[in-house]
């Protein structure tokens, strides 16, 4: 492996002057984030921190370097992620209520109960990118949708709170699980597969029940008598303290609240949170003092290529932040020699000491020398010269990090330590953006969504 070359300084350096000319478990995740400043009352951390497209199809760069040890195309990697992932979301669900486990065995066979609503969401989108590519007679997959969106009308939403679901449930009974809260972030998800299924498939019981689930969500509520949504509520302690007011994979949740038919929130509220800035290696860009999943999330779905609000093109700063974040592993190589411009990416994940959410510039976290598969696939329409790099490099110099499911969630090449596990949630925005790279699915469905075209306008978004 090699550090930071002269080319490869010329090739960051050539992509900012572009960006310039363009103008577990449980809650553990959300206790993180706090912790590290993205939302309201984190710790001194965030004091002592700054923060909490270019608009066309990407032009595939040039191809990799020899020696990255995987024999196939680039495409031939991006088809095995998806067609991986697909199989843990098909297998890992309970095939009478649809709902899919938080976390899986990477090699299967696993016996775990817990679903995330999160990674419901996850799944209902990836069962539209496999009926598109045909990986199951799509009598099959409609079938797995209507029973998805089934139990989460009738039994899941009923459990919770004005529309919004529980973070945590048993998959087979719904059951809230790990005392987690009712979530805002993870109910929009959830809301994001949903309405992704409403717009995709054209059976009209699967478009009424996407309808009435999106309908029942009172974002009003959620607001708590402010301008930003709280981050969710228990039945044992009311509202949490903590509030949507910082950027970070908020914007799915603002742009599903303000264009509902039905319970949506004023519009000033997307101008109500805060876009703090951050600098690193000559990259400015919005950020918070959290991993890189947060510049990812939202842009699964919505696509903010070419767009702009009054205040940034977030395609083009999540751009920013994938390079900055690259150079910032690249840095790191002095204390973890595995960190190179052939491998880099860590993001909120599993650790050989438990869940962590790390990652920077900033620094933040153990950082120990891990790579997380999908901080890196997360990033593929961003830069994908660079991601799809280092995905080839780790599928083959590292066998033991792909196994039944593709990815495992992270691994250690300095300790030798290999997660036996995948996280719904991880290799979710791991195909979704293996699929936006490709053919740009998702993002051409869902914003043909009204609901969705009515909060992108409400937000202020217009050509860049």
């Amino acid at each position: 492996m090699r550090a930071l070359s002269g080319e490869d300084m010329s090739d960051e350096l050539g992509i900012k002057t572009a960006l310039t000319s363009l103008t577990s478990q449980a809650v553990t995740r959300r206790e993180w984030l706090a912790k590290l400043g993205c939302v309201a009352g984190a710790s001194s951390l965030s004091r002592l921190l700054l923060g909490c497209g270019s608009g066309s199809t990407p032009v595939p760069g040039p191809p990799p370097p020899q020696g990255d040890g995987y024999p196939g195309t680039d495409d031939q990697l991006l088809e095995e992620i998806t067609r991986a992932g697909f199989q843990f979301f098909w297998d890992q669900a309970d095939p009478a209520t649809g709902q899919v486990k938080d976390r899986a065995l990477a090699a299967g066979n696993d016996t775990r109960r817990v679903s995330s609503i999160a990674g419901t969401g996850f799944g209902l989108t990836v069962l539209c990118i496999a009926d598109q590519r045909g990986y199951r007679p799509t009598t099959e997959i409609v079938a797995r949708v209507r029973a998805t969106l089934n139990f989460l009308l009738n039994q899941l939403q009923p459990a919770g709170k004005n529309g919004f679901l529980f973070h945590f449930v048993d998959m087979t009974t719904g059951a809230r699980a790990f005392n987690s809260e009712v979530s805002s972030i993870d109910t929009a998800l959830l809301l994001c597969g949903v309405l992704m299924c409403r717009k995709y498939f054209s059976d009209a019981q699967i478009q009424n029940v996407a309808t009435q689930i999106y309908e029942n969500v009172d974002f009003n509520w959620m607001l708590n008598g402010g301008q930003t949504l709280d981050m969710g509520w228990t039945p044992e302690g009311g509202f949490l303290a903590s509030r949507w007011d910082s950027y970070c994979e908020l914007m799915l949740l603002y742009l599903l609240a303000m264009g509902s038919p039905t319970h949506p929130i004023p519009a000033s509220s997307w101008a109500a949170w805060s876009r703090p800035t951050y600098t690193y290696q000559g990259f400015t860009y919005i950020s918070g003092a959290a991993p890189l999943f947060t510049h990812q999330y939202s842009h699964a779905w919505f696509d903010f290529r070419a767009k702009k609000d009054a205040f940034a093109n977030y395609f083009t700063n999540s751009i920013s932040a994938t390079l900055a974040h690259r150079l910032f592993c690249i840095s790191l190589a002095n204390r973890f020699p595995d960190y190179s411009a052939d491998l880099w990416g860590i993001s909120a994940s599993d650790s050989a000491n438990g869940y962590v959410a790390w990652g920077g510039p900033p620094a933040a976290g153990p950082i120990d020398g891990s790579i997380v598969p999908c901080a890196v696939a997360g990033s593929l329409p961003f830069t994908p010269t660079q991601t799809i790099h280092t995905l080839r490099w780790i599928r083959g110099h590292y066998p033991r990090a792909w196994q039944t499911y593709g990815f495992i969630d992270a691994f250690n090449p300095l300790t030798n330590w290999y997660d036996p596990d995948v996280i719904s949630i991880d290799t979710g925005i791991s195909v979704l953006m293996a699929e936006n790279l490709r053919t740009n699915l998702v993002w051409n469905t869902f914003m043909k969504d009204p609901s969705v075209q009515t909060g992108m306008a409400l937000a202020g978004f217009s050509p860049a």
